[in-house]
């Protein structure tokens, strides 16, 4: 049986990702590392805390005697590392913790990763061959589109917040691990993530929060920002196949193909809560809608083109935003 690590699995992602895997691959135990800071919850991978293979271990992915005792006990095959920090008004006001953790954090991971697995450059120890670390990062490294275009796994890196040029650094890191050393390394970079257990302060929770809470919504400068969608169970069905079939070396970009701005995004909720949890005022929630100071440097638009993970892999998304959206409203609305 392989044992892999997850980092960050109580993240958003991480607490999608770990009770799929799990479920599709019952010859793997799963240790999740997690420092449970704010964007991190136990309660998010409630399914499987009593199931045999999977392992909890909180603590830092900086803290290398931790990790390197980790990798000693359980031989990991394998890495999945998702652990970041990820929100970018966060970066702004505090950016040091983004390169502590993005940074540093996966220098740490990956080179003890490096020294358990690989005798020399390009010598794995026996029986380690196929072992792989999967780094999880964005499309924000890419920078900002025009009105047209998209990002491929080719798009020169331009990264415009702390927290973008954490996350491309931290990509830099794996891709010169791989070129130098020779090791099994995979990346992928993805759009926007929406789904059950986002931590409250992103777009769409926060929107369905206070539209509840009869507070007013706040919504970024003009609010016609555009980023492209991704349901985050299809986001990952897609790092499952990048993880296990993926070419070592290779980025594969995960997208949704669904491109809103966040004026759109914030109608679709207002009218979706309108149906199924209407304003005792009778009001629309639409009326709760507020524009506010835009974020520092906001980036105008993003969108991924998936093709080569779709070709190569065989990856699709399931869920369209009009899909996905309602039953990322229903999970929420069932919290409140």
């Amino acid at each position: 049986m392989r044992t892999i690590l997850v980092t960050g699995g109580a993240g958003f992602i991480g607490s999608n990702f770990i009770p799929y895997f799990l479920e599709s691959h019952k010859d793997v135990t799963v240790v999740n590392l997690d420092a449970l800071t704010y964007a991190g919850n136990v309660a998010n991978l409630s399914e499987v805390a009593d199931n045999k293979r999977y392992i909890f271990v909180k603590g830092d992915i900086c803290d290398r005697p931790l990790v390197e005792s980790l990798f000693e006990q359980h031989k990991f095959a394998g890495v999945v590392h998702f652990a970041a920090e990820s929100h970018v008004d966060n970066s702004i006001s505090g950016p040091e913790a983004f390169i502590r953790t993005n940074v540093f954090g996966t220098f740490t991971l990956i080179d003890v990763a490096r020294k358990a697995w690989m005798s020399s450059p390009f010598e794995f120890q026996p029986g380690m061959e196929s072992n792989r670390f999967l780094h999880v990062s964005t499309d924000e490294v890419y920078g900002t589109l025009g009105a047209t275009g998209l990002f491929t796994e080719t798009t020169p890196y331009a990264p415009n917040s702390p927290y973008s040029a954490s996350k491309a650094s931290s990509d830099m890191l794996v891709r010169s691990y791989h070129h130098t050393f020779g090791l099994n390394a995979v990346t992928t970079n993805c759009s926007n993530n929406y789904g059950p257990k986002q931590h409250q302060e992103k777009l769409i929770p926060t929107i369905i929060r206070k539209a509840l809470a009869e507070q007013p919504i706040p919504i970024y400068g003009d609010g016609k920002n555009i980023r492209d969608w991704l349901y985050v169970l299809d986001h990952a069905k897609g790092i499952d196949l990048a993880f296990e079939k993926g070419v070592s070396g290779e980025t594969y970009n995960i997208g949704g193909k669904n491109e809103r701005t966040n004026n759109q995004i914030a109608d679709t909720i207002c009218s979706i809560l309108d149906k199924k949890r209407p304003r005792a005022s009778g009001k629309s929630y639409r009326d709760l809608l507020s524009f506010v100071k835009d974020r520092a440097g906001h980036d105008r638009r993003y969108a991924i083109d998936a093709s080569k993970l779709e070709k190569e892999l065989s990856w699709r998304a399931a869920e369209n935003f009009d899909t996905g959206i309602v039953k990322t409203v229903d999970w929420y609305v069932a919290q409140s």
